[in-house]
């Protein structure tokens, strides 16, 4: 095989294309992986793992792709990042108040998706598309906008009393899901949660809680031969060589004819590629 590239791996950029248009960032370099569908792909781990924030080498990563200390004191690791609703910025002890002011004190969009079926979530209004291409979601509709991360996730907290929040990988890698109506689980929503929607109102005002009218629901293809029967997921740690043929890259996976691998679960691992 010839070798394409190697670096330090992070997340894969993606491009709201029809098909959606994949990149491979490894270190300060970027592999388009869209010309590679049908090929025979080797993916090495070198051996080695990079912190991604301060740069120094670990022997584990945490929080995909961190090394322990910055794991233990960046606020974008903090338990609030998962929970939003536990935002602790208005009293004073975010670790990193400068960083809670770019990420969490900004506008947030609360959206439904349909990725493994219906979910809701929520993400910063500068993320959108790229949330939904990340999660692998084949429809999405944002309609509630608000000021802050923690509003978001109170909303959040309210709306999957009747919606789940997470999706199922392996359903979504199957790509067994069919199209939804969501306008109209969206206004299912609304109606169930109006009480809800009413003391959020009360709690930070009329104008951090806005319902957006008149969005349309976004459509959001993959590029994929084939989608498999079973999923069997590749693990770095364990399998440092993959060989496969490349079939689809769907959310943050390569799905290749001999399994699959989350490539940002494995940020910070310095990988080689090569392919024929």
């Amino acid at each position: 095989m010839a070798e394409l590239m190697q670096g330090v791996m992070h997340k894969m950029q993606a491009r709201l294309d029809d098909p959606v248009t994949y990149g491979m960032v490894l270190g300060d370099d970027v592999l388009p992986l869209n010309p590679l569908l049908g090929k025979q792909l080797e993916l090495t781990w070198l051996g080695k793992i990079s912190c991604v924030h301060c740069g120094r080498d670990t022997n584990k990563s945490f929080n995909q792709g961190y090394c322990y200390p910055c794991f233990q004191k960046l606020a974008q690791c903090d338990s609030c990042v998962i929970s939003p609703e536990k935002c602790h910025y208005d009293a004073g002890t975010c670790r990193e108040p400068v960083w809670g002011d770019e990420f969490c004190m900004q506008d947030h969009i609360v959206y439904l998706a349909n990725s493994s079926g219906l979910k809701v979530g929520i993400t910063r209004a500068s993320q959108v598309p790229t949330r939904w291409m990340d999660q692998g979601a084949i429809q999405a509709l944002p309609f509630m906008r608000v000021r802050s991360r923690q509003q978001s996730g109170f909303a959040e907290v309210m709306f999957r009393q009747h919606v789940p929040d997470r999706t199922n990988w392996r359903a979504m890698l199957k790509g067994d899901n069919g199209d939804l109506n969501l306008v109209e689980e969206r206004d299912r929503l609304l109606e169930l949660c109006s009480r809800g929607l009413a003391d959020l109102e009360n709690q930070f005002g009329l104008h951090a809680i806005s319902v957006l009218n008149g969005v349309d629901t976004i459509t959001i293809n993959y590029p994929v031969l084939e989608y498999p029967d079973k999923i069997n997921s590749f693990n770095l740690d364990k399998d440092r060589e993959i060989t496969g043929s490349l079939v689809g890259i769907k959310g943050q996976y390569l799905i290749l004819d001999t399994g699959v691998l989350n490539l940002r679960r494995f940020s910070g691992y310095q990988v080689r590629i090569s392919a024929n």
